[in-house]
């Protein structure tokens, strides 16, 4: 009779430490923080830079040309939108992976026990994993380019606002 433990192959160290840290709740938190660590950083390069670009281009343009301010706030706010779109997008799907996980071996189990063939339990979970991928991602992108529509639309008035205020200070001077 062969010894049960010899048929399962061995994992290596470093699997099954990893899986025992990404069983804990602080793990997920910090992936989290992390994660939203750097795209905050990351973007706020971005945005300084886009904020960086619209006021050498508003300078750039003659005062007494009265050149349109709109186009160059335009780009920035789309840019601005995109970052921020981005962001979100990024945050919430650090969020929603777990909720993802769960759900998913949660319709595995119940498959399981509801007596389904080996065979038949891969094809369901495939197409598990793909209805619940592709709700995701709708689901991401809709609060992503709502959150970018929103954010370039502020930009863009707090842009021209911003404009017309700095052009009413240099009038007074």
């Amino acid at each position: 009779m062969a010894d049960p433990e010899a048929a399962e192959p061995a994992w290596p160290p470093w699997t099954s430490l990893l899986l025992r840290a990404m069983s804990r709740r602080r793990t997920w938190v910090a992936l989290f923080l992390a994660v939203y660590a750097a795209l905050l950083c990351s973007s706020w390069s971005l945005l300084a830079s886009v904020r960086a670009w619209y006021y050498s281009a508003s300078a750039a343009a003659p005062a007494a040309a009265a050149a349109p301010a709109w186009p160059a706030a335009l780009y920035a706010s789309v840019m601005y939108g995109a970052v921020f779109g981005l962001l979100s997008m990024g945050a919430a799907l650090a969020v929603a992976a777990p909720a993802m996980l769960v759900t998913w071996i949660t319709v595995l189990v119940l498959l399981a026990f509801a007596g389904k063939p080996r065979r038949s339990l891969v094809d369901e979970g495939r197409r598990a994993t793909r209805d619940i991928a592709g709700l995701a991602l709708r689901v991401l992108l809709r609060e992503g380019n709502a959150v970018a529509a929103l954010c370039a639309a502020a930009s863009f008035a707090a842009l021209l606002l911003g404009r017309r205020d700095d052009d009413d200070a240099g009038v007074g001077r």
